[in-house]
């Protein structure tokens, strides 16, 4: 093959270990540079992974139970006729279920235990179509919430806490009161716990509960519902009929989409992801930098034959590529290696985790303490291609002084004493 001479003299610099102890050791630190670029880029693309895979599961947690849009009113009024409202959201082809739905904070007593909670009054015949909670429920415990029945499913945790089973009675105390000519008396309502859910989301498992949409509407005087839930083919396009939508309903209408129903913990995951990735970096950084010894060293060995490929009419230009190609070479070969080895393990961390556990004898992820039990990963392409194009230049930048100073070289003065 007529490849430029560059390119051959680079690539024999790289991988030449013979020849002496010097050239050996000289191949030994440039082997160890690669080694520390492909530990670097694995280890960020791991961390990532692992970290898009938490925000992927506690996502899905959270929209299990709720539903990706809601529409609501300003002014926080009811809304007594909300088929029209559905008909038109259904017309969307994003759309693929809508649902009425009552939402207030209350009390829920059991004795002297009292918890604030989030009440959410459905319908059980349309909430399915908006939350895969409710979905995964048996019809017949969804069933139990029917209009004047005064029955509610609580979740798990909150069960858990108030020590109560399905059949037991719980008091709902509702926001404001009733004004009595004894003064304002708080409105009480006692229900019966007509089943238990399980989000898998700690904030819905402890803080939601559901009754039917008409006991709701009634215990909280909204006069209907307090708008529509709105579930999504796919839930990446939710701002975007949100803003699709809210036009076409008027000033009178708010459309929420899932990522504003957290934003804090969204924002801080974010950060957390961002700051986590620029550590990471400045590993890939220093084994890049690795590079600058290696090279300056091979400089140093090479002054002779750079001297003879000066007299041979090689440019300063073509001198200095050659230590470039060899850096680039070095940076090619750790950054793809890397990848592959980054990549191995983020697809194999629910195969790679228990071994470790089962070595250790630890539980990395208490199923008491945390969300899931199960380490997570999700590697993607929008975190992989920016590691390795970053590597690559960190390599790159690596090899501009080396190349330029070999690149200085004076012939005579390297050929006088050989």
């Amino acid at each position: 093959m007529n490849l430029p001479y560059e390119l051959q003299v680079g690539w024999r610099y790289l991988r030449a270990g013979k020849g002496g102890r010097r050239n050996a050791f000289i191949s030994f630190i440039s082997g160890v540079s690669m080694v520390g670029i492909a530990l670097g880029v694995a280890a960020l693309i791991v961390v990532l992974s692992v970290m898009n895979g938490f925000q992927r599961e506690v996502r899905d947690a959270m929209l299990s139970a709720i539903a990706h849009l809601e529409v609501t009113r300003w002014d926080g009024l009811g809304v007594e006729d909300w088929q029209p409202l559905a008909q038109q959201a259904q017309g969307l082809p994003q759309v693929a279920g809508v649902a009425p739905f009552v939402s207030s904070q209350a009390l829920l007593a059991r004795g002297e235990d009292m918890r604030g909670v989030m009440v959410r009054g459905v319908l059980p015949e349309h909430e399915p179509k908006v939350t895969p909670m409710a979905g995964k429920l048996a019809p017949a415990v969804l069933n139990e919430l029917q209009p004047g029945q005064w029955k509610m499913l609580i979740g798990q945790e909150l069960a858990r806490q108030l020590g109560v089973q399905v059949g037991d009675a719980l008091t709902v105390m509702a926001p404001g009161g009733s004004v009595t000519p004894a003064g304002v008396t708080p409105r009480l309502r006692s229900f019966k716990v007509a089943g238990i859910f399980q989000a898998g989301h700690y904030e819905y498992d402890a803080g939601l509960v559901m009754m039917h949409l008409d006991d709701a509407a009634k215990l909280f005087r909204t006069g209907g519902a307090s708008g529509l839930q709105l579930r999504l083919h796919d839930l990446h396009t939710a701002r975007a009929v949100a803003d699709q939508l809210q036009p076409t309903l008027g000033p009178d209408w708010r459309v929420r989409d899932w990522t504003r129903a957290n934003p804090t913990w969204f924002a801080a995951v974010q950060v957390e992801k961002r700051m986590m990735g620029i550590i990471l970096t400045l590993i890939v950084a220093v084994a890049a930098f690795n590079l600058v010894s290696t090279l300056v060293m091979v400089v140093t060995d090479k002054q002779s034959d750079i001297a003879i490929l000066r007299t041979l009419g090689a440019s300063p230009r073509s001198i200095q590529a050659i230590f470039i190609v060899q850096g680039a070479f070095a940076g090619v070969v750790g950054t793809l290696s890397g990848v592959a080895l980054g990549l191995l393990i983020a697809f194999n961390v629910d195969v790679i985790v228990p071994a470790i556990e089962g070595l250790l004898g630890a539980k990395f992820l208490p199923a008491n303490i945390y969300l899931i039990s199960q380490m997570p990963s999700d590697p993607q392409r929008g975190d992989i291609l920016p590691i390795a194009f970053i590597s690559l230049g960190l390599a790159l930048l690596a090899t501009l002084y080396p190349s330029w100073r070999a690149a200085r070289v004076q012939p005579a003065q390297a050929l006088r004493y050989e």
